[in-house]
C-alpha cells in the first residue's frame, strides 16, 4: 500500500503534463484530487464532448445561493486531466479538499492575514529569491520549458518542504482544517485497501500530507464543525475570468498562451507567432510570412544569449514587439487581448443537475439559437420579425430578474420603435443569479412576472412605478400588468408634487409607444397617462411658486421632460391643457423665473403664442424694476440647451442685448457665472453666430419700444390722480391722463 503525492500549480500545462505521464507509470487503483467533495458525482460528467473546458464547479449554499463559491478548470488544469483519467481508465476517483458545507456554514468573518509573505504567496516568494520580476515567467522557465517531467513532483515536494519550514508553522485555522481533512481522506482510502493511491493537491500542501500525525489531532480539528446543505452543478467559465486581473487567487497571467502551450508543445512558440500575423491581417495590420520567420529567429537567439533551452513567452513578446508592431503599444496591446487571453467561453450539457429556472432559459437559448460567449458581440434585432421580437422579450425578461446578458445600446441612423441594437456578453455570475432568481419561480415568464409584481408592491414613488411599467411592457409580462397598473393609480391618487407626477408621464408614454409595436393593449395604460397629465396641470402652477433655485432647477428638468412626453402622446385634449397650464405659468409673477422663462420658449416654439409675445415677456422680465438676478434667472430658462431663438429673432437679441448693456460692472460682475451657465449651454455654432452678432451690432441701437401698441387703461389711470394733483396740480394731471 503507498500513497502518492503529486504538488501542482493549478492551471499550469506543465504540471498537467507531468501528471499524466506519472500517472500512465503509476496506475493507480484511486485518485483524489483536492476540491469539494460535493461535486464528485459531477466529476463523471467529464469526458463528455458537451463539457467543454473552460468550466467551473458552482458551489452554492441551498438556503442563500448568493453565498457560492466556484472552482475553474482549463484544459490545461491539472485537476481536469486527472478526472479525465479516471474516467478513461475506470479509476475510483474522489474530491479530497474541505466541504464546502462546513466551509459556506462557518460565521463569515475574516481570515486573519497571514503576515509571513512566504505563506500568503509561496511560488511568488520563490520566483524572487531565484531573481525573477514575476512568477508567471519563473514558472514558465522552471517547469513549461523542461521536458525531465518525471522528477517534477519530487523536486516540488522538496522545494515546498523547505519553503515551509522557512515560513513556519500556519496561522489559518481554515488551512489547517483543509489539510487535517485531506489526510482524512486518504486514511479512509487506506482503510478500504487501495493499494496505489494517487493524491493531487496544491504545491504547498505536499508537506502537511507527507508527513501525517495522529488521527486524533486531525479529529480535534475537524470537531464540532458546522454544516448546511450545499448544491453544486457545472456552469459555463471563461479565460477572462482565469486571469489575475480578474481578481481570481489562483489565476495566471495569460491563459491564452497556456491553451497553446498545451496544445502544441514544442512547437507552441511558431504556432503562436503565426496565429499573431493571422490576427493583424484579420486587422488590415501588415503581417507577412517572412515576418513570422524572423520573429521566430529573434526569439531563439534572445533564448539563447539568456541561455534557455528554448523560447519562452518573454523572447516571443520581445520580439513581435520588434518585428510586427514597430514598437507600437497598441498593436500589443490587441496581440494581447486576443492571444495571450483568448477569451472564450467553455460549454456544459444540458442535462447537468440544476435548478428548473436555468434549464427553461438554457432551452429558450437553444431553441433562439442565442449561444453564450464571453466576448461581447452584437445584436440587431427588428421586432416587426416574431424570432427578433422573441429574443428581445427573453433579454428584457433576464434583465428583470437581475440577469444583464444584454445590454441596449443607441441607434445610429435607424428610426422607430421597432429597432434594437443590443451587446451581449455571458459572464460566470450569470449562472448565480438565475439560481437567486429561481425563487420567483420555476420557469422565466414565472420568475419574471412574480419579481415585477413584488418590486411594484415596494416602489414609493411614481416616477419608479411608470419606469417599472415600461420593463414590463418590453419584457411582455401581462400577469404583471394588473397589479403594477393599479398601484399606480394608487400612488398617483395620492401624489402631490407635480415634478413627481411629471417624470411618471414619460415611461407610461414610452411602453404605450413600445406597446402598440409589441402587439399589446395600452388603452389602460393610455387612461392612466391621461389621468397623470390632468394631474400635473391642475399641481403644476402651485408647484412652481415659492421654489429655492435648487428645487427649480429640479422642477425645470421634469418639466422639459414631461413637455417633450406629452407631446408624443399626441392627444390633442391633453395637448391644449398642456399648453395652457403653460401660459398661466408663463405669465404668472408668481412663477419661479427658469420656470416661466423655460414655459416662454416651449409655448414660442410650438406657435402657441403669437408673433412678438416672447419678446414682450423678456421686455416685461428685463424691465428695471425686476431685479437683475430675477432676470438673469429667467433668461437660463428660457434660452437653457439652445440659443436658436436668440440667434434668429432681431426683437429677442435687442432686447437682451439692451439689458446686458444697462447693466452696472459690479452688477453684471456678479451675474456673470449664471450667464455664463447659460450661454455654455449653446452649440459651438450658435455661441460663434451670437459673438458675430455682438460684434456687429452699432452702440445705439441698444434700445427697442415693444412691437405693437400699448392702449392706456383710463380706470386704472384715474386712480393715481389724486397723488398727481397734490405733486403736479390738477391742469398737469389732467395732462398726463390724456398723454398730453
Amino acid at each position: 500500500m503507498s500513497v502518492h503525492l503529486f504538488g501542482i500549480r493549478h492551471h499550469g500545462p506543465g504540471c498537467a503534463r507531468s501528471l499524466l505521464e506519472a500517472l500512465r507509470e503509476l496506475q493507480p487503483d484511486c485518485l483524489l484530487v483536492e476540491g469539494p467533495p460535493e461535486a464528485d458525482s459531477l466529476a463523471a460528467f467529464e469526458g463528455r464532448p458537451e463539457l467543454a473546458p473552460p468550466v467551473a464547479l458552482l458551489l452554492y449554499a441551498a438556503a442563500a445561493p448568493q453565498r457560492a463559491v466556484f472552482y475553474p478548470f482549463a484544459a490545461y488544469s491539472p485537476e481536469w486531466q486527472a478526472m479525465r483519467y479516471a474516467n478513461e481508465h475506470g479509476v475510483p476517483f474522489r474530491f479530497c479538499d474541505l466541504p464546502q458545507s462546513h466551509r459556506l456554514a462557518e460565521e463569515r468573518k475574516p481570515e486573519p492575514e497571514d503576515g509571513d509573505e512566504v505563506q500568503a504567496d509561496p511560488l511568488g516568494w520563490l520566483a524572487q529569491a531565484a531573481g525573477y520580476g514575476d512568477t508567471e515567467t519563473w514558472w514558465d522557465h522552471l517547469v513549461e520549458q523542461r521536458r525531465d517531467s518525471l522528477d517534477l513532483f519530487e523536486a516540488v515536494a522538496e522545494m515546498m518542504g523547505a519553503v515551509r519550514e522557512a515560513a513556519g508553522p500556519s496561522s489559518s485555522t481554515l488551512e489547517l482544517r483543509r489539510e487535517a481533512w485531506m489526510r482524512n481522506a486518504i486514511r479512509a482510502a487506506e482503510k478500504e485497501g487501495y493499494a496505489r493511491i494517487a493524491v493531487v493537491c496544491g504545491a504547498w500542501h505536499v508537506p502537511a500530507l507527507a508527513s501525517m500525525p495522529s488521527a486524533k489531532s486531525d479529529a480535534e480539528l475537524l470537531k464540532g464543525l458546522p454544516k448546511e446543505k450545499v448544491l453544486a452543478t457545472w456552469i459555463p467559465w471563461s479565460y477572462g475570468r482565469l486571469t489575475f486581473a480578474s481578481g481570481y487567487g489562483a489565476g495566471v497571467n495569460s491563459p491564452g498562451w497556456y491553451q497553446h502551450v498545451w496544445e502544441h508543445g514544442d512547437e507552441a512558440g511558431l504556432f503562436w507567432l503565426t496565429d499573431v500575423a493571422a490576427l493583424l491581417r484579420k486587422h488590415d495590420l501588415d503581417a507577412s510570412s517572412a515576418q513570422v520567420i524572423d520573429a521566430q529567429r529573434l526569439a531563439e537567439t534572445l533564448a539563447a544569449l539568456r541561455g534557455r533551452p528554448r523560447t519562452g513567452l518573454d523572447e516571443l513578446l520581445e520580439a513581435v514587439r520588434a518585428v510586427f508592431c514597430q514598437d507600437n503599444d497598441a498593436t500589443l496591446r490587441l496581440i494581447r487581448r486576443e492571444l495571450l487571453v483568448n477569451d472564450r467561453l467553455g460549454d456544459v450539457p444540458d442535462d447537468v443537475p440544476t435548478v428548473p429556472l436555468v434549464q427553461d432559459v438554457q432551452a429558450q437559448q437553444k431553441r433562439l439559437r442565442m449561444p453564450l460567449r464571453a466576448d461581447a458581440v452584437g445584436m440587431d434585432l427588428d421586432l416587426r420579425q416574431p424570432a427578433h421580437l422573441e429574443k428581445s422579450v427573453l433579454l428584457h425578461r433576464l434583465a428583470m430578474v437581475g440577469v444583464d446578458w444584454g445590454r441596449r445600446q443607441r441607434t445610429h441612423g435607424t428610426t422607430g420603435t421597432f429597432h434594437e441594437l443590443w451587446q451581449l456578453a455571458w459572464e460566470p455570475e450569470f449562472a448565480i443569479q438565475l439560481i437567486e432568481a429561481s425563487v420567483w419561480g420555476a420557469t422565466l415568464d414565472r420568475a419574471a412576472n412574480a419579481l415585477a409584481i413584488e418590486r411594484g408592491a415596494q416602489a414609493l414613488n411614481l416616477p419608479e412605478l411608470t419606469a417599472l411599467m415600461e420593463k414590463i411592457l418590453l419584457a411582455d409580462l401581462q400577469e404583471a400588468v394588473g397589479p403594477v397598473m393599479q398601484r399606480i393609480q394608487d400612488v398617483g391618487a395620492t401624489t402631490p408634487d407635480p415634478g413627481f407626477l411629471l417624470e411618471a408621464i414619460a415611461p407610461l408614454v414610452d411602453a404605450i409607444r413600445y406597446g402598440n409595436v409589441r402587439g399589446t393593449d395600452t388603452t389602460a395604460l393610455a387612461g392612466v397617462a391621461g389621468v397623470l397629465i390632468t394631474r400635473a396641470c391642475i399641481a403644476l402652477p402651485f408647484g412652481a411658486r415659492a421654489l429655492a433655485d435648487d428645487a427649480a432647477a429640479i422642477l425645470l428638468r421634469q418639466l422639459i421632460a414631461g413637455d417633450q412626453a406629452i407631446r408624443r402622446f399626441q392627444e390633442e385634449a391633453h395637448l391644449e391643457e398642456w399648453f395652457d397650464t403653460l401660459d398661466k405659468l408663463a405669465r404668472s409673477d408668481q412663477s419661479h423665473p427658469l420656470v416661466a422663462g423655460r414655459c416662454t420658449r416651449i409655448l414660442a416654439e410650438q406657435q402657441r403664442w403669437p408673433t412678438g409675445e416672447a419678446a414682450r415677456q423678456l421686455s416685461l422680465r428685463s424691465s428695471h424694476a425686476v431685479p437683475p438676478l430675477v432676470t438673469a434667472q429667467w433668461l437660463e430658462g428660457f434660452l437653457d440647451g439652445g440659443g436658436t431663438l436668440l440667434a434668429h429673432s432681431d426683437e429677442l437679441w435687442e432686447l437682451v442685448n439692451a439689458w446686458l448693456m444697462s447693466q452696472p460692472a459690479e452688477g453684471f460682475i456678479e451675474l456673470l457665472p449664471l450667464l455664463r451657465r447659460t450661454f455654455g449651454t449653446f452649440t459651438p455654432p450658435e455661441r460663434r453666430q451670437l459673438a458675430e452678432r455682438a460684434a456687429s451690432s452699432q452702440p445705439g441701437a441698444r434700445r427697442v419700444a415693444v412691437s405693437g401698441t400699448t392702449e392706456v387703461d383710463e380706470e386704472r389711470a384715474m386712480r393715481v390722480l389724486p397723488v398727481l394733483r397734490t405733486i403736479l396740480g390738477s391742469a398737469a394731471a389732467q395732462d398726463a391722463v390724456h398723454g398730453e
